[in-house]
């Protein structure tokens, strides 16, 4: 296990914290109990439909190495002896993110060669949607991969819309990489809006609820980078007027007050298998294959490849400027009744259907960077599920 640590001035979005609001989303109310005595009657009131759930209720501990890159995302031509190969990885927190408008910027270089038999190397968010716009652009397209998912390394990832999730360092934020950066969120929000309500629900919006520690304000510390913030305001529909507030005694989690905020998330089983079928569909084959180094891209038919080996890369090319930054989550069954996320001390909820997840994200934006290590770390999944599982116990946690 290695810890690499950069200066904390120097990161845009880092670990933990960026993922905690990544995931905090919604706002919602309904009948509840009476405003406690001395409290204003006035205001929304919140009533939820308790979680039940708990350690002995844990089917699953994952754990993905989200590939950072301190330049931020590496899109770029390289020729390979008699091959042109589109590099295509690198995105850290923001795989599914921006993977559509991420595709866009890479089949634009791949449509340059001239080339329609295309191979894509690897089958995670970045390779299967990349393969989708090449076949959206006339393309025959072969995804070669080890692993396809559920196996995928990005198909144990959160699921939530967070395009700026440790996308680069602050001595790289140039303008040139803020407006690619924009026009890949934005293509891929818009993507996005079109595949709502599909059968299997790959993606959706989703309510969610921050309930601070007790005596603490309910906002916590905004880990997003400032150019990220309009572009947030300008896609998310909630962030357009004020924020929802429940003031302590409208709601059940103690003398506090609790804010609603909304986001999109993605339900990654139901949405690979989407992007998979689509895919196939499209007359587009899978070969498994694992490739040790460039060299072995010779015995490949197609003379344009792109690279989309996510932390693959830091072996596969001796890329060393990627970064692992470990993510570990506590999957339990789903309850048709509860539709909201939640986030409180250090932990994020995210009720996806493919599964609950629950992530301890840490203090600060520097958990999990610099880890490699994949092994599953029970305690830190049994303190997610509990600090959750908690706040409907009836304790003033």
């Amino acid at each position: 296990m290695t810890r690499l640590l950069p200066d904390r001035r120097m990161l845009l979005t880092g670990g933990g914290a960026a993922l905690s609001m990544a995931f905090l989303s919604g706002c919602a109310g309904g009948p509840g109990r009476p405003a406690a005595p001395g409290m204003a009657a006035a205001g929304p009131v919140l009533k939820l439909p308790p979680l039940r759930t708990g350690i002995d209720h844990i089917t699953q501990i994952t754990v993905c190495t989200r590939p950072f890159r301190p330049q931020g995302p590496r899109i770029e031509r390289e020729r390979l002896g008699e091959k042109d190969v589109i590099h295509h990885y690198g995105h850290g927190g923001a795989g599914w993110s921006l993977s559509w408008g991420s595709a866009a910027v890479a089949v634009g270089l791949v449509m340059q060669t001239g080339a329609r038999d295309i191979a894509v190397i690897g089958c995670g968010a970045i390779g299967l949607t990349t393969a989708l716009e090449l076949q959206r652009a006339g393309a025959r397209v072969t995804i070669y991969a080890r692993e396809m998912p559920p196996f995928v390394r990005s198909s144990f990832a959160s699921g939530v819309w967070s395009p700026e999730s440790r996308i680069c360092l602050d001595m790289h934020a140039t303008p040139a990489f803020k407006a690619q950066w924009a026009a890949m969120a934005r293509a891929s929000y818009d993507r996005f809006q079109t595949l709502l309500g599909l059968p299997g629900t790959p993606i959706e919006w989703y309510d969610s609820f921050i309930v601070p520690m007790a005596g603490q304000t309910p906002r916590p510390p905004d880990p997003r980078p400032a150019f990220a913030h309009g572009l947030t305001r300008e896609l998310t529909p909630e962030l357009r007027s004020p924020r929802t507030t429940y003031a302590a005694g409208r709601h059940d989690f103690g003398d506090r007050d609790v804010r609603a905020d909304t986001g999109m998330m993605f339900n990654i089983a139901s949405y690979s298998h989407f992007l998979m079928s689509g895919f196939l569909a499209n007359g587009g084959r899978f070969e498994v294959r694992d490739f040790h180094s460039p060299a072995e891209f010779a015995g490949l038919a197609q003379k344009v490849l792109v690279n989309c080996t996510g932390y693959g890369a830091r072996a596969l090319f001796g890329d060393d400027t990627l970064v692992p930054v470990r993510g570990q989550l506590a999957r339990t069954m789903p309850q048709p009744d509860v539709t909201y996320g939640m986030y409180h001390d250090m932990v994020s909820f995210v009720p996806r259907r493919d599964g609950f997840v629950f992530q301890y994200v840490g203090a600060d934006e520097y958990f999990g960077y610099g880890i490699d290590d994949p092994t599953p770390d029970r305690a830190e999944a049994e303190r997610a599920v509990t600090t959750i599982a908690g706040l409907f116990a009836g304790g003033q946690v």
